[in-house]
């Protein structure tokens, strides 16, 4: 070894190369890294940071109000009193925080503690059932500058006294906010409907049009949900700052405020309304008491402008009480009305699809006098029954069939003979079978099922009336075509008989046999039948002005279609329409004013000043309620009972519909109802009057 050290590298190249190696790499990576981060996510970042820094505000715009025609309240806004606690701003003694507890919890009925807060017990305002320090330490742990709700709906009085103490209770407030208020209930429910919060599996869509869920309410049934949009108004929105520990700063952007609902006036004028149900319950109530048992369940009122379409009133029974639904929707009361078979959250006048029975002759009556099937003045033999070939094609055999008319079990010699005018007042089931089917030489061809329904459509059959309600049902007008589809049957001579009774297939809803008696009143013109009065905003301005709406009129817009083929094989259009001739409609006009002055309803009006034209119905039906009471046996099936009328005759105010599910006859259970209607629709319009 000499005197001068020497240092030598004893690494290798390769390990000094893949060292430097590693570190560029990671020298690229870190690089790479923060590019991404700094260039590539920076807009990303800086959204994010604007939102953690921005908060925004949606503002519940205020509903609109729906009244009667007389501008009596049927829904309105109310203010309803929340508690609430921001535990950010509560004092810092814990002794003190626990008096104002124990106060709160003696005022509102709210325990102390109850009921932890967990994943699967969460925090609903209003709703979920928590003490108020489990709620409070909730708001600690989320939004600490965010009040959070501990009771809700409280009453007035206990909301004055906690307004009161606030401010020797930091934290606490009351929250005033809108809830809806029905005045009129279970009168108007049927036609009003009720709120409900935003359905889980509508959020996205109510959410895309500024609805916040858990918190805003929407229109669950009646005019509350067809007119939605336009009651519910458009929310408004505020863009403030926010601070690291939650708490709000001023707005960042000038605010848009709410814009309120639109206001509704309905046709309904509620002091008929009210006097309608209560006949109709104590008609229902009267038989049922003389029956000695619950037969009759349920049923439905019409009052109608046969002139304008206006609905004044209409009565399904029974009804709800929306106000129970105004907060929340009780879930045992929800269940109560989902699982009574009389259906009361359906209205029936718009939604059941009934046999129509003989309220339906009034059809095959404008069809057979407007074909030339029989005249006016044509005397029809109208014996107690018929025994007829039922054919399903033309050269069929065929084999017997009895058709009986309504009169049989009392004279079975029937009404012997009438002229047509009388088979309209006395509802002779024998002299509308021959003329809706045909009968021998007498009357050859009838109207037949194609011509009887073109019919049937014109006068406002088979189709939704358009009236403004969810609840919907086109009733159905069959023929042959639909026999075949859905029964796998041809159809039968007999079919058409006893839909010539609005008896069998055809279906129809009270609203569409009221208008039916509308249009003959009106001289054949359809009048759209509606709801709504007028539309207003919320500066008191008609934006929408009430203008009655007409379908046709069928004295001069051909809508009845001409048929190659009026047999039982099907129903061959030609292409080719025509109109019903004015007389046609002032000779059912007369038929109805017989039966009223000698007919089937002679004797229920006999008294009545007012000169009323109308027509009675008696329908068959087996339904699955008939069939657990083995019922449904032929000839001594239940029936329905119907009857509608309008007046005064010459110059008609009213026309009005009465149904009673499970009625019996016609006549005396459903004819009273319409008689008292109209006695008391009178009335009204002569307290009017008087200065």
């Amino acid at each position: 070894m000499n005197g001068s050290s020497t240092l030598e590298n004893h690494i290798s190249f390769w390990r000094i190369a893949a060292f430097f190696l590693a570190v560029a790499l990671a020298f690229v990576v870190y690089t790479a890294r923060l590019f991404y981060l700094q260039v590539i996510k920076y807009p990303d970042y800086i959204l994010q940071l604007e939102e953690n820094r921005t908060t925004e505000i949606n503002i519940p715009a205020q509903r609109g109000v729906i009244y009667d025609r007389n501008k009596v309240v049927l829904a309105r806004n109310i203010p309803s009193y929340n508690v609430v606690i921001t535990q950010a701003y509560l004092p810092e003694d814990p002794g003190v925080v626990a008096d104002i507890y124990r106060e709160l919890s003696r005022l509102t009925g709210v325990p102390v503690n109850k009921n932890e807060i967990t994943k699967d017990n969460p925090y609903v305002p209003c709703v979920s059932d928590h003490g108020i320090a489990q709620i409070v330490f909730y708001g600690e742990n989320s939004t600490p500058f965010q009040p959070v709700r501990v009771a809700c709906d409280i009453s007035a009085k206990a909301a004055m006294v906690i307004k009161e103490k606030a401010s020797n209770w930091p934290g606490v407030d009351i929250e005033v906010v809108p809830v809806r208020d029905y005045p009129t209930g279970q009168l108007t429910a049927n036609i009003i409907g009720f709120l409900g919060p935003i359905p889980a599996n509508q959020e996205a869509f109510y959410k895309s049009k500024g609805f916040v869920p858990n918190r805003d309410k929407v229109g669950y049934a009646g005019i509350e949900l067809e007119f939605q949009d336009l009651l519910a108004g458009e929310n408004g929105l505020r863009v403030v700052g926010r601070d690291v520990a939650g708490l709000y700063l001023p707005d960042i952007v000038p605010p848009k405020p709410p814009t309120p609902g639109n206001n509704i006036r309905l046709t309904i004028d509620t002091r008929l309304q009210q006097i309608v149900e209560a006949i109709l319950v104590d008609e229902i109530d009267f038989w049922n008491v003389w029956l000695n048992e619950i037969r009759m369940t349920s049923g439905v009122v019409i009052v109608m402008n046969p002139t304008t379409g206006e609905i004044l009133a209409m009565v399904s029974y029974p009804s709800y009480e929306n106000n129970r639904m105004a907060r929340f929707i009780p879930t045992y009361y929800f269940n109560q009305l989902l699982e009574d078979p009389r259906e009361p959250l359906r209205n029936h006048a718009v939604y059941s699809e009934l046999p129509a029975g003989s309220v339906f002759k009034l059809v095959t009556a404008t069809g057979a006098l407007n074909e030339g099937v029989v005249t006016p003045n044509q005397i029809v033999k109208t014996p107690g029954k018929l025994v007829v070939s039922e054919k399903r094609y033309v050269n069929d055999p065929g084999s017997d069939r009895e058709f009986v008319d309504w009169i049989y079990k009392d004279r079975p010699e029937g009404f012997v003979q009438l002229d047509f005018l009388r088979c309209i007042a006395n509802s002779s089931n024998v002299c509308f079978y021959k003329v809706g089917g045909g009968y021998q030489d007498e009357i050859d061809p009838g109207l037949g099922i194609c011509r009887l329904g073109s019919y049937a459509r014109a006068l406002g059959f088979g189709e939704y009336p358009g009236i403004e309600l969810p609840d919907k049902a086109d009733g159905l007008i069959p023929d042959p075509d639909w026999k075949r589809l859905n029964q796998g049957e041809s159809w039968t001579t007999g079919d058409t008989y006893i839909m010539s009774v609005g008896q069998g297939y055809a279906l129809a809803t009270p609203l569409q046999v009221l208008m039916s008696a509308a249009v003959i009143a009106n001289d054949g013109r359809l009048m759209e039948p509606t709801l709504i009065r007028e539309i207003i905003d919320g500066d008191g301005n008609v934006i929408q002005p009430f203008q009655p709406r007409m379908r046709w009129d069928l004295t001069v817009d051909a809508v009845i279609d001409v048929f190659e083929d009026n047999t039982i094989r099907g129903c061959r259009k030609t292409g080719e329409k025509r109109i019903i001739e004015p007389w046609v409609f002032e000779t059912v006009q007369e038929g109805m004013r017989l039966a009223v002055t000698e007919g089937t309803l002679k004797k229920e009006f006999a008294n009545v000043q007012i000169p009323v034209a109308g027509k009675t119905g008696t329908a068959e039906y087996c339904d699955k309620y008939a069939l657990e009471k083995n019922r449904c046996i032929p000839g001594q099936w239940p029936t329905h009972a119907w009857t509608v009328a309008y007046a005064p005759y010459d110059q008609p105010e009213i026309a009005v519909v009465a149904f009673v599910y499970n009625g019996g006859e016609g006549a005396s259970v459903a004819g009273p109802i319409v008689r008292r209607v109209i006695e008391a629709y009178f009335e009204l319009q002569k307290a009017e009057s008087i200065p």
